[in-house]
């Protein structure tokens, strides 16, 4: 079967012959680290072996599941922030029909997907308040210890509101909890209530936990095959454990390049897609770099941008701006439709020259022509592409970009799984909020803010 690809052939003009070979060492030694578990972090590097230990007995157990809240709902909630729902919501955005969420009827596998607990807004999860009242809903809470402030204010909301609907014993039946298996306060409520739950593996952090249930039950209830996303997420963990060569492993060399050009003073990572439907696996990519790599005062920063439609916004940039930038594209070599420009007899917007070709044909021109443009202002571009956009090459997509920003990680000499600076807001956060015990630190912020707001 066709696989992944990197092409790294347009960096070599910005980097030097052997830069890559530089890095043989590192990937020599942080290869070795993953595999065997002995680098910074290895209490968390159960993702590694994960796809093809996934017992089918799991699989069929999540499917199980999914049929009977696909069965019983017209829309499924996933409650959960960061790792927590950003790998299934890529999944599923990449997936399913363009419009589905605004068709409710057309093209739709599963229930129709929404999330909430990834913000505090008020309008936000009041607006989905007010959808939910008109539908038949069931609830995935998605949360290691229950405690997270934003989860776990969406959770009281709409538990409150499943129970108001429906009654406290069919609410239980509408819930499923997805959370540490042995503690916390999810587990408890769960355990005292009698919910439906899966475990996170306590080795698995969220940002790589997209191939656990956190993101398996939630793709399954959309209606997409999770048999094949383990499938293919299987076959690239077989590719990238077999060898740390560059020349063998997509992921290998996908690190080394991107360190190549940060060590160049490239300190911008820019995912680019011309897919809309990839825009949320943007976003996924972007907490699992950001996260892992920020660290130490080092790492690359990373970004996205959707093209055709921001060229005609950033592209400005992009082609003249400062020259601290590369892009990684995310190539689709083929589409699932066919579509056609047609010929019109005035040709009067002066487009007949492409008439007859189809659209994928003309955003693949459009594609190569902005990589030349590009790497001619002076931007290196990596492209990575896939044969199609299904179950099995998502799977594979999402292996091969934690594996790399693993060793990406390491090679900087970062713990890539772990995240220390995500606490700063929220203690400041809970100090102004009259949490109990951040009192005195409460009225030190005022007086702080008082000079900045």
């Amino acid at each position: 079967m066709n696989t992944l690809n990197v092409d790294i052939q347009s960096i070599k003009q910005f980097i030097g012959p052997d830069d890559i070979e530089k890095l043989s060492i590192d990937l020599i030694i942080h290869h070795h680290d993953l595999l065997a578990g002995t680098g910074a972090g290895n209490d968390f590097t159960g993702w590694v072996k994960l796809p093809s230990s996934t017992p089918q007995s799991l699989l069929d157990d999540v499917n199980e599941q999914a049929l009977q809240l696909k069965n019983n709902s017209d829309v499924v909630v996933v409650v959960g922030i960061g790792g927590s729902y950003l790998g299934a919501r890529a999944v599923i955005e990449a997936l399913q029909h363009t419009f589905a969420p605004m068709l409710p009827a057309f093209r739709r596998p599963g229930p129709l997907i929404l999330f909430a607990g990834n913000n505090i807004s008020e309008d936000y999860h009041a607006h989905l308040i007010e959808v939910l009242h008109k539908v038949n809903w069931s609830l995935v809470v998605i949360s290691k210890s229950g405690t997270t402030t934003e989860p776990a204010i969406a959770f009281r909301l709409l538990r409150q509101e499943l129970i108001k609907k429906y009654s406290i014993g069919e609410a239980r039946k509408r819930i499923v909890a997805i959370t540490d298996k042995s503690r916390g306060a999810l587990k408890s409520l769960a355990n005292a209530e009698g919910y439906k739950t899966y475990d996170i593996p306590d080795d698995v952090g969220g940002r790589y936990s997209v191939l656990t249930p956190v993101g398996l039950l939630p793709i399954a209830v959309a209606g997409f095959d999770i048999n094949q996303l383990i499938r293919g997420a299987a076959a690239m963990e077989h590719i990238s454990a077999a060898s740390h060569l560059p020349e063998k492993s997509p992921a290998a060399l996908y690190a080394a390049a991107r360190n190549a050009l940060y060590r160049k003073g490239m300190l911008i990572e820019i995912m680019v897609n011309y897919q809309p439907n990839l825009v949320f696996f943007t976003e996924w990519w972007k907490q699992l770099y950001g996260e892992s790599e920020g660290k130490m005062q080092r790492g690359i920063f990373p970004a996205g941008v959707s093209f055709t439609a921001d060229l005609h916004s950033m592209g400005q940039y992009l082609q003249e701006g400062l020259r601290a930038i590369f892009e990684t594209v995310l190539s689709v070599n083929s589409s699932r439709s066919k579509l056609a420009v047609p010929y019109l007899d005035d040709d009067a917007d002066g487009l007949n020259f492409v008439a007859g070709k189809r659209l994928q044909e003309v955003n693949r021109m459009a594609e190569l022509g902005t990589l030349l443009a590009h790497v001619d202002g002076q931007v290196p571009n990596i492209r990575i592409s896939i044969p199609e956009v299904n179950e099995y090459y998502i799977g594979s997509l999402i292996y091969f970009f934690e594996f790399a920003c693993a060793l990406s990680g390491y090679i900087l000499n970062v713990n890539p799984f772990d995240q220390p600076g995500v606490e700063a807001y929220k203690k400041n956060m809970f100090a102004l909020l009259g949490k109990p015990g951040f009192e005195t630190e409460g009225q030190k912020l005022i007086s702080r803010l008082k000079g900045l707001v």
